[in-house]
């Protein structure tokens, strides 16, 4: 049984920073390519990042340099760290699978003025 575990949210002031944690159990992680998504109130769920199991990287180019994806294949977690945040990014964030099969249960990032 998959399960994808995210923590590390919650609120922050404005050019604050967040990491935010992914914790894969169930599946080959190594050989996994994770996704981050997030999803605003009232806005379709979006693509931040995604990163294959030797480390490669890809992040829309609206949140490359504020956000960086990585992983760890021995901890079999997948990391977002945010920096200088927006109260845009207030949302809630999600890991999956690359293939959008599994998801995780979401964790509430909320950044104010």
């Amino acid at each position: 049984q998959v399960q994808l575990l995210e923590s590390g949210g919650g609120l922050v002031q404005a050019g604050g920073s967040l990491r935010l944690s992914c914790a894969a159990s169930g599946l080959n992680f190594g050989s996994t390519v994770m996704s981050w998504y997030r999803q605003a109130p009232g806005k379709e769920r979006e693509l931040i990042a995604r990163i294959s199991g030797a480390g490669n990287s890809y992040t829309v180019q609206s949140m490359a340099g504020r956000f960086i994806v990585s992983r760890d294949n021995a901890e079999r977690t997948v990391y977002l760290q945010m920096s200088n945040l927006k109260p845009e990014d207030t949302a809630v964030y999600y890991c999956a699978t690359a293939d959008r099969a599994y998801w995780g249960q979401g964790t509430q990032v909320t950044v104010s003025y």
